[in-house]
């Protein structure tokens, strides 16, 4: 079977310099990375046999008890750095710099007097780490969440990888029930989601299906897989090799390969491998 890689596929440089940072670190047991430090389950099991500890990404409320502590790449609030920070833990700070950049527009925004509405998915660890600084905010996940605000000033902001398109739809929406509302919108989602997402529109115009490669908690690597079925492309999701099925490609010509941004470049290697042994 034809097997054909999407343009832009996989592992970004901020997922690739927390897993070298976290490669740094000599006494593993001493320190705990503070929830996921990429949603691939994958890469957690090879960190905890390293020997470090965890939170739970729902629970971080706790201490953690080892002095040392890896903020990871989703990033945290000011807030609980600064909890940490006077409980007298080291930090290794492993934050995506465009996910700080989101943080930062965040921030700018309120200074300037407006209500904060935060595109993106509620309970996300990235958005929680956004919102906790803010005094006032809105996440707005979909249209449904859009109100007639009654703010004279509304900030727009992204989760780092929601899709550009569905950005552009919610901004709409913002404006058309905020009429007397100034609407600033700044644009926080990544370089590395957009090549992905603008790749793989690309990739669906000359593929029968595709498969995304990523764990089940990546938000980007759900993007990439709503997107093919925007599309109309057939569309699955699988952690590794062993999770494709040949009857999903039953009169498939030709396969589509695309993967999230934590994504291992040894998993997507066999994932391709595999795929080109299928036989539909």
């Amino acid at each position: 079977m034809n097997v054909i890689r999407a343009a832009a596929i996989g592992m970004c440089f901020g997922v690739r310099d927390a897993l070298r940072a976290a490669g740094q670190v000599d006494q593993p047991a001493d320190v705990t990375i503070h929830g996921e430090l990429v949603h691939n389950p994958q890469v957690l099991v090879q960190l905890q046999q390293r020997g470090f500890r965890m939170l739970d990404e729902e629970d971080r409320s706790q201490l953690p008890e080892t002095t040392g502590v890896l903020i990871t790449a989703h990033g945290i609030s000011h807030c609980e750095r600064r909890r940490l920070v006077e409980a007298g833990k080291q930090l290794i700070d492993t934050t995506c710099p465009l996910v700080r950049r989101v943080h930062e527009a965040a921030q700018r925004l309120q200074q300037d007097g407006f209500h904060v509405l935060l595109i993106g998915r509620p309970g996300h660890v990235e958005v929680q780490g956004i919102i906790e600084d803010l005094e006032h905010h809105d996440v707005i996940a979909s249209a449904e969440d859009v109100q007639a605000w009654t703010h004279s000033r509304l900030g727009v902001i992204c989760q780092s990888t929601t899709p550009p398109r569905h950005a552009a739809e919610l901004l709409v929406t913002i404006e058309a029930r905020n009429p007397h509302a100034e609407v600033r919108f700044v644009n926080t989602i990544c370089h590395p989601t957009l090549e992905r997402q603008y790749a793989l529109e690309a990739l669906c115009l000359s593929v029968d299906a595709v498969v995304v490669v990523g764990g089940p908690r990546s938000n980007n690597t759900r993007q990439l897989l709503d997107l093919a079925r925007d599309a109309g492309t057939p569309a699955w999701q699988v952690q590794a090799a062993a999770d494709l099925r040949a009857e999903w490609f039953t009169g498939c010509d030709s396969v589509g390969l695309t993967a999230g941004t934590s994504a291992l470049d040894e998993t997507v290697d066999a994932v391709e491998q595999a795929l080109r042994s299928l036989t539909p």
